[in-house]
């Protein structure tokens, strides 16, 4: 099997992971963001998951990395993980009634030969009409203080949800579809 390094310290996307068996190693990357920010919004998402997989991968001779960053866009802007309370407040009550989406870019490096491979999920969310109490009382969960979009799909940000359409996953922060897709063509196989 060939070895596999997740190039992020997210929780989330290293339960994802291990949802799938894979047998793999976390080495977050330490590039710097901000030269990204100038990006248009449909590129920056791949081009910071590339980013980041190249980082770690230039530090290993051999394996696979994955690279991921997910953005939630609402409109023009790009809501990313809160500053403050306040923060949070806002883009919750920005999302509430209306559609956002949540776009993961995904990156795999083959370190050895540094082969890249990019995708990208994308996943429309509409949020119900959300209550100025339950924003509150969310927020005093303290789940969404690391989240972009100030909510996490997967625990109490999921009442807020209507629909979706598109990978669940994606708004998690992986979509797996769309890795193992370019796992396979690495030759290597999620489901043996």
């Amino acid at each position: 099997m060939t070895n596999l390094c997740l190039a992020s310290a997210s929780p989330r996307r290293k339960e994802l992971l291990q949802q799938l068996n894979l047998d793999f190693t976390v080495c977050p990357s330490n590039i710097n963001e901000d030269k990204f920010y100038q990006l248009p919004i449909e590129k920056r998402a791949v081009e910071l998951a590339k980013a980041k997989a190249n980082d770690v991968a230039n530090k290993q001779s051999e394996g696979l990395v994955i690279g991921a960053d997910t953005m939630v866009v609402f409109g023009n802007r790009i809501l990313e993980k809160p500053r403050s309370e306040t923060d949070a407040k806002e883009m919750l009550s920005t999302l509430s009634g209306n559609k956002h989406k949540v776009i993961t870019g995904v990156a795999l490096v083959n370190a050895s030969d540094k082969i890249i491979l990019t995708d990208r999920g994308i996943t429309d969310v509409w949020f119900r009409n959300v209550k100025a109490f339950e924003i509150e009382n969310y927020i005093a969960t303290g789940e969404p203080m690391d989240k972009a979009g100030a909510y996490g799909i997967q625990g109490y940000g999921s009442l807020f949800v209507d629909k979706i359409y598109g990978c669940y996953y994606n708004v998690v922060g992986l979509p797996l579809s769309v890795l193992a897709k370019m796992l396979e063509a690495f030759g290597v196989q999620v489901l043996k």
